[in-house]
């Protein structure tokens, strides 16, 4: 039987206050969901979820230690210095 050991992962603070300072400036609040690290047990198979944040109705994906953040899915890969742009443009 193949086991998944899901672990959380926490937002790294910096990361975090970005994601904030950002918001300020359109005055909204994000709502923010940890990622994940999901492994295969007995393998070396391993997989990183992002972490989840929902601004103004929309979903944005953050990793820790990365300068990209994604808007929607993972195809969309947007440099984290803009993210103020996107949320103060919808």
């Amino acid at each position: 039987m193949i086991r998944i050991v899901k672990r959380k992962l926490a937002v790294e603070k910096e990361l975090l206050s970005k994601i904030e300072w950002a918001c300020t400036f359109s005055n909204c609040e994000p709502k923010i969901k940890n990622g994940n690290l999901r492994m295969v047990e007995k393998t070396n198979i391993a997989y990183v979820e992002p972490h989840s944040v929902v601004i103004k109705e929309k979903l944005y994906l953050f990793f820790n230690e990365h300068e990209y953040f994604y808007i929607g899915n993972l195809a969309n890969k947007i440099p984290l210095s803009k993210l103020r742009d996107f949320i103060s443009g919808n």
